[in-house]
């Protein structure tokens, strides 16, 4: 408890358990990384324990958008703290209502007991987060190849982050936004798509825009661009031959096509919700265990993209 709630007479505090899992996140992806101009990364809600409550479940639920059926389900499983990718208090809050989905979802949890954490940027940023994952894909889908003599003479990928974190903690130096993979060799669009689809979730449909005279179906690249959710802002210096990301504008898209790149858009979580489970869940285990052995990290099975692609002929 601190200084300042003890002087006022307040008996509550963060459980422990929400404490080792903040302090557990921020070790993993400090939140320094974030771009707060603009971003609200952090614990945003809190739960509360006081003296004779009883221990909260060691239990953490991973969701990439925190809808009011992703609380319902933690609180379903037990959950005493979520880790929201995207933050649920994006701006300033005049009031809280269940007039208001958001808000109804906030009270819910704060009803439960139950803690939410948002890394949003911080994760991006980091060298172990989501941009790094995403050209470890770009690389995975590239290297699948029938041809033995092409796998032996490939060179091995080099990477850079397109836009560096401006002031980094020690250690982690090559932090930042986006990221570009140089292949060493060039590799067949369609393989580097189709990989990627298959890697983020088994997608079987994606968005493409092309430049002019170029067929994705017979080009080759040599470099990719990543960039998680919507990523026009960090990709627009990259002279990569692809660009993948979430989501772009039309006109982005446009431009980029006309000066040369070739873009793929899978939707804007997408490039986000399999780190969770891929990556995520494991990291944060293997963090907690050692200080609470019954920790357990779960994937919501709830939270989906909101878009789908409908076949007209069958509505």
């Amino acid at each position: 408890m601190s200084t300042t709630a003890a002087r006022s007479g307040i008996t509550a505090t963060s459980p422990a358990f929400t404490q080792l899992v903040v302090k557990s996140m921020r070790e993993l992806f400090p939140e320094e990384l974030a771009d707060r101009t603009w971003d609200n990364v952090g614990l945003l809600l809190d739960n509360v324990q006081t003296p004779n409550d009883p221990a909260t479940p060691p239990v953490v639920l991973l969701t990439n958008d925190l809808t009011y059926a992703v609380a319902e389900e933690a609180i379903s499983l037990g959950a005493s703290v979520i880790i929201s990718y995207h933050p649920i208090i994006f701006r300033g809050l005049k009031a809280l209502t269940c007039a208001d989905p958001q808000q109804a979802t906030l009270l819910r949890l704060a009803r439960a007991g139950v803690a939410v954490y948002c890394p949003h940027t911080a994760l991006d940023a980091s060298p172990y987060g989501i941009n790094a994952w995403l050209a470890e894909i770009v690389e995975l889908a590239a290297a699948q190849t029938a041809d033995p003599a092409e796998a032996v003479s490939a060179a091995a990928p080099t990477r850079r982050v397109l836009k560096p974190a401006s002031s980094p903690p020690e250690g982690l130096e090559g932090a930042g936004y986006g990221m570009e993979t140089t292949l060493g060799r060039e590799v067949p669009a369609a393989r580097i798509i189709k990989g990627v689809g298959r890697l983020l979730g088994g997608l079987q449909h994606l968005h493409v825009a092309e430049p002019a005279g170029v067929d994705v179906a017979s080009a080759k690249v040599s470099s990719v661009a990543v960039c998680a959710g919507s990523g026009a802002d960090v990709m627009r210096g990259s002279g990569a031959e692809m660009w993948i990301t979430g989501e772009m504008s039309h006109h982005d898209a446009l431009a980029a096509a006309q000066r040369g790149r070739i873009v793929v858009t899978t939707y804007h979580s997408n490039t986000e919700r399999q780190f969770l489970e891929k990556r995520l869940q494991g990291m944060l285990e293997e963090r907690l265990r050692p200080e609470e052995s019954r920790a357990e990290v779960l994937v919501s099975r709830i939270d989906s993209d909101p878009f789908r692609v409908v076949d007209l002929e069958a509505l």
